[in-house]
This record gives structure tokens, C-alpha cells and sequence, in this order.
């Protein structure tokens, strides 16, 4: 079992990841709206989750205006970035379980699951070291989207400046 420290070292490193790769989101927007930097930074906060601006961005790169080229890179950074949104999310928005000894053993999901016949909430799921390995990689392949991001970004002819 990992030990609880290690554990949020690694949550705390998916966020720090996911919120950099999230924020350059800003410049997307900014290439496929064609608006400058601060028109784009208020778009970007005037959608509250991330799930908004991803939308938007996939939407933007849809319309005819889009490059094809664009829209073809776009689209399959933002598919990524919601497949690994998903480990974000469930760390994030759970509760960790302990053991004995004090340390983090499980994870609970407060998400709602529900069928015809009932509802149910609370997935548990352990956090071994497998479940590490797989927020690892999960760390790995945001930071892969953030590079990938940035050779789009500066490609852009609208791009000016790092925020």
C-alpha cells in the first residue's frame, strides 16, 4: 500500500499538471475565435468547468471557419483531454477511505449511478500500487497534451506571449 504522502504528491501533481495543460485551453480559444489573448482569458473564465471549455473548444474547431488541419489536431488533443479529465475528476471529487494505520487504502466516488430499478453512489475502489501506476501514466499523458498543445500553439499565427 502507498504510503498517504506519496499518494498526494501524485494528486497534487495531476492538478498541477492538468490546471497548466487546462489554462493553454486560453490560446485555443483566442486561434478559433480569432480574438486577442484578453478576449480569450475572458471567454475561458466566464465558462466555469472544464468540461464547458473543452466543449466550446470542439465546437469552435467544428465550425466551416476551421482550418481542416486545425480541426483534425484539436479535436483528437481535446478527446485525449477528456479521457485523462476523467482521473482528474475521480480524484478529485472523492472521498479517501484509511486504514489502520492511518493510511489512504480506497477511494469513493460521490457520483450517482442509476438504472430503472435503483440508484446507487459511492464506488470504492482500492488504491494500490497498481492504481498508482495508473495515475502515473495518467500524469505522463497530460504532460504529453500540454506539448503537444504548446507546437499547435506556436504554430498559431495569433500566438503573441506565454500567459
Amino acid at each position: 500500500m502507498p504510503a498517504m504522502s506519496d499518494i498526494l504528491l501524485r494528486v497534487g501533481r495531476l492538478n498541477y499538471v492538468w490546471t497548466n495543460t487546462e489554462s493553454l485551453l486560453i490560446y485555443l480559444i483566442s486561434h478559433l475565435l480569432n480574438v486577442d489573448k484578453d478576449a480569450a482569458i475572458i471567454v475561458f473564465l466566464t465558462l466555469n468547468t472544464t468540461r464547458a471549455r473543452i466543449d466550446l473548444v470542439e465546437r469552435l474547431s467544428k465550425l466551416p471557419s476551421a482550418a481542416e488541419a486545425d480541426r483534425k489536431v484539436v479535436l483528437a488533443l481535446m478527446g485525449r483531454l477528456k479521457k485523462e479529465s476523467k482521473t482528474r475528476n475521480k480524484y478529485n471529487h472523492c472521498i479517501y477511505s484509511f486504514d489502520e494505520n492511518g493510511e489512504i487504502s480506497s477511494t469513493q466516488l460521490m457520483r450517482l449511478v442509476e438504472d430503472e430499478k435503483q440508484v446507487k453512489y459511492g464506488k470504492i475502489e482500492q488504491l494500490d500500487m497498481k492504481e498508482i501506476a495508473r495515475l502515473e501514466k495518467s500524469i505522463r499523458e497530460i504532460v504529453q497534451i500540454s506539448r503537444e498543445l504548446w507546437v499547435f500553439i506556436h504554430a498559431s499565427p495569433r500566438f503573441t506571449d506565454p500567459i
